[in-house]
């Protein structure tokens, strides 16, 4: 029992700590009422055995195996956007046009490499589509270097909200 409590309230924490990531507050605070409630259970029943030492190794097993749970539920779920960041040199095929035929939309730079010109291209894309977009990009231009990173949303309204508070 204990280990099958840890597995899911670490499970939880990581998925809380997703949410929390992604500006997702209610949700995340939702998730932490449970993590905290299950927790609670699960250290109640090893700090009334502390002679018993299985269920120490419990506790922290199932901490361990919610750990890579809840990461692995974390990227399944692939809860929010990422910024993609496509780098290729000027003289390969352009990747934005079929990307924008896909339903993206791409920002497209000019810049200067270490070996010369390139295009930098850049979008904002749902987690979920990455691996898609990614063998894409590879069959269209081999020679793009690829990066994505996490984005926290902020609206306009949001913004506008926070100026004349201040």
């Amino acid at each position: 029992m204990i280990f099958g409590l840890r597995i899911l309230d670490v499970s939880i924490g990581t998925l809380r700590i997703g949410m929390l990531v992604r500006g997702r507050r209610r949700l995340a605070g939702l998730f932490s009422f449970f993590e905290a409630l299950i927790w609670l259970v699960a250290a109640a029943q090893v700090l009334a055995h502390l002679d018993n030492p299985i269920k120490f190794i419990a506790y922290a097993g199932g901490y361990a195996a919610g750990t890579m749970l809840g990461s692995t539920l974390e990227r399944w779920l692939s809860v929010g956007d990422v910024i993609l960041r496509i780098v290729t040199p000027i003289d390969t095929t352009a990747v934005a046009d079929y990307l924008r035929k896909q339903g993206y939309y791409m920002t497209v730079l000019n810049a200067e490499g270490r070996d010369g010109d390139v295009r930098v291209n850049f979008s904002v894309i749902p987690r979920r589509k990455v691996n898609e977009v990614l063998k894409a990009i590879h069959e269209i231009n081999p020679k793009a270097f690829v990066t994505f990173e996490e984005t926290t949303p902020v609206s306009m309204a949001t913004l506008s909200a926070n100026r004349l508070r201040k």
